[in-house]
């Protein structure tokens, strides 16, 4: 489950519920409800799928 950082969203999404890509700035997904940018970190497992989770060291944008 990944969950929109934006704190007026907050909103909870499934893997299938995002689509992951790479604007420029690292893999992030878009939240479908408020458009926030959202970073995710990939794994490899030994079996080749990929798994992602949410990164949250980086701080939402405007709490710094």
């Amino acid at each position: 489950m990944f969950t929109c950082r934006n704190q007026s969203c907050g909103a909870e999404w499934a893997l299938s519920d995002v689509v992951i890509k790479n604007e420029g700035q690292g893999l992030l997904f878009r939240c479908p409800m408020c458009g926030a940018r959202n970073y995710v970190t990939r794994n490899d497992a030994d079996d080749g799928t990929a798994t992602y989770e949410q990164v949250t060291e980086i701080p939402p944008r405007g709490t710094r």
